[in-house]
């Protein structure tokens, strides 16, 4: 257990169950072509997800970290809505802040305008970086190479999806050492340039790590998994549409991402056996039964809820399969 004394020079209590010790380094980013921002963080705390990340479609994003004031996610937020600058927010949160030298914070808006603090008694190693459309922060490091090396990642990644480029700038960090106590968390989201009403959709990626050996390694299986079901979403779109062979090219593509996953191979065959295919749908579900039987029963369950649309013959074939 870790053990904080009062700073008597901020009177403010270091630490607190509102404010977790969320000593970190992060990156808050804008792609310039889609609008997107982004969160991404890695920190030797649990959870450091449900502290530091904080993001609204069409607005923009913050990361409070260091001795947290979570109340700076939401607040830092509603001022960018209210049509504040990233700087004139900070400086608002900051002003009534008796804990303000013990806190990093960073802000973005959605016109890729930035804003951050690093408070003079954050523990070092600590400072941040600023850049178009994107600031990286970090304290409590091992060194002081840290974030301009997340910064010099993030700039070089150019081109490749925003998601990515936030890991990257991560695993940079990283390999400068990172956080002196070691990992344990991560967190990454995204969100739209645009709004679109219905905010229980408008997060783009939204992936936690809470408490992990290799928490960054963790994070890029998960948005691996996460590329490889748009590649199955993007398949039943297609589905939709009657365009078969995209069908077949996106549901392959997600497969070959994770050979093993038989979610994945079994929606695939269902889809192909609605579309009366049903000798290739078979041959899927042979794979998919040897592993696990429990899906042969599902299969059994479709036709009742209409997900799975064959007559009476082909669906006995594609239970009977051995």
């Amino acid at each position: 257990m870790i053990c904080m004394a009062t700073i008597s020079t901020t009177k403010a209590q270091v630490y607190k169950s509102e404010e977790p010790l969320a000593h970190t380094y992060s990156i808050v980013a804008r792609d310039a072509k889609t609008g997107e921002m982004a969160v991404g963080v890695q920190s030797h705390w649990f959870s450091v997800g449900t502290s530091v990340p904080w993001a609204e479609a069409g607005v923009g994003v913050v990361a409070t970290q260091s001795f947290t004031n979570k109340s700076f996610g939401p607040r830092g937020l509603a001022l960018l809505k209210e049509g504040k600058s990233p700087e004139q927010a900070l400086a608002i949160l900051l002003a009534d802040d008796p804990g303000k030298e013990v806190r990093q914070v960073a802000i973005l808006d959605a016109q890729g305008r930035v804003a951050v603090h690093t408070g003079k008694q954050c523990v070092r190693y600590a400072g941040h970086t600023t850049g178009q459309n994107f600031s990286v922060q970090a304290n409590m490091m091992l060194t002081d190479k840290v974030w301009p090396a997340m910064a010099k990642s993030f700039e070089r990644s150019e081109g490749q999806p925003l998601a990515e480029r936030v890991l990257l700038a991560m695993q940079a960090a990283e390999r400068e050492g990172g956080d002196i106590r070691g990992k344990q968390s991560a967190a990454m989201v995204v969100v739209p340039a645009k709004a679109t009403g219905q905010i229980w959709n408008d997060k783009t990626i939204d992936l936690r790590v809470d408490d992990h050996a290799k928490p960054l390694d963790e994070l890029a299986r998960l948005l691996k998994v996460y590329r490889a079901y748009e590649h199955m979403n993007k398949g039943d779109l297609a589905v939709e549409k009657g365009q078969m062979q995209q069908a077949m090219q996106e549901y392959g593509k997600a497969e070959a991402m994770f050979p093993e996953n038989l979610e994945m191979k079994y929606w695939h065959a269902i889809t192909l056996a609605n579309n009366k295919q049903v000798e290739e749908a078979t041959k899927l579900l042979r794979e998919v039964y040897k592993k696990d039987d429990n899906w042969r029963e599902l299969t059994s369950r479709l036709p009742e809820v209409g997900l799975l649309t064959v007559n009476k013959k082909d669906l006995e074939k594609l239970l009977q399969v051995k």
